[in-house]
């Protein structure tokens, strides 16, 4: 089984400032059917946002979706979408000190950030903007309040389009990280046969989790600092940095994607 797995927003979607080939998104629809690849979007986006960026930028329907930072998992089965009710099942059982609402009261009142809309939130996701520029002062802060209480994890990562910090509390049993893993052993496949790609802060995990991983080109400097740095520590893991050029691409967004697939084989030109 050949899975392949991105992240959406700057990895497979052409949405940041870099200019993207225009031909990049047709090629990775084409490419992954032609190759009978298991497709599979991880991605803070929730299931309205994922099916707003299938309908504006062509990408084709995933085989399975870990939504809101790997905290739902749904399949896409016959035009329809159906959600995972084991992976919830699982991360109930896995993380049982997980409590949405104590998190809510324990950040109340740090300045600098501010809760997220309702769409952007579920039982395993408590999320927040941040203003940039405060990050040390409100990680620390919350650090304080949080850490180690709530089987949780806290991921910072920040948003290059508008300049807004992101703050997620999850479960430790339900990441982007986690979530694969789960899709991995649910169709029989060895975590280094699923090729994984990012672009961004969240992505680090399971860019240095034993996955095949992918930095786009247009990587943030801070991922490829920190995926580096996992490199030196762990010279066993799989991490391949797009650089442009391969069959006319730019290595950007989609293209790195499919420059990512071709490295480790998922698509291959010999019959």
């Amino acid at each position: 089984m050949k899975i392949l797995a991105t992240d959406l927003d700057r990895t497979l979607l052409p949405n940041g400032r870099w200019k993207a080939d225009s031909q990049a998104i047709d090629l990775f629809n084409e490419l992954t059917l032609q190759h009978h690849v298991l497709v599979v979007y991880v991605t803070g986006r929730n299931l309205n946002l994922t099916e707003q960026a299938i309908r504006k930028f062509g990408i084709r329907y995933p085989d399975v979706l870990c939504g809101d930072v790997g905290t739902s998992i749904r399949r896409y089965e016959n035009g329809v979408w159906k959600l995972d009710e084991g992976w919830i099942t699982h991360v109930e059982h896995a993380s049982p000190r997980w409590n949405v609402k104590a998190i809510k009261d324990a950040v109340a009142g740090i300045d600098g950030i501010r809760e997220q809309e309702s769409e952007h939130l579920n039982r395993f996701k408590q999320s927040y903007y941040v203003v940039h520029e405060k990050r040390d002062e409100v990680l620390r802060a919350v650090d304080e309040r949080i850490k180690g209480r709530f089987d949780e994890v806290i991921v910072y990562s920040f948003d290059s389009q508008d300049g807004k910090g992101l703050l997620d509390f999850l479960p430790a049993s339900a990441t982007k990280q986690t979530a694969l893993e789960y899709v991995a052993e649910e169709f029989g496949s060895r975590k280094e046969d699923v090729v994984f790609c990012g672009d961004s802060g969240n992505d680090i995990f399971p860019l240095t989790a034993g996955f095949s991983g992918v930095l786009v080109k247009n990587a943030d400097e801070q991922l490829v600092e920190n995926v580096r740095k996992s490199l030196k520590e762990n010279p066993d893991l799989r991490v391949y940095f797009a650089k442009g050029g391969f069959r006319g691409l730019s290595g950007y967004y989609t293209s790195g994607v499919i420059e990512g697939a071709y490295h480790y084989g998922v698509f291959s030109d010999t019959p």
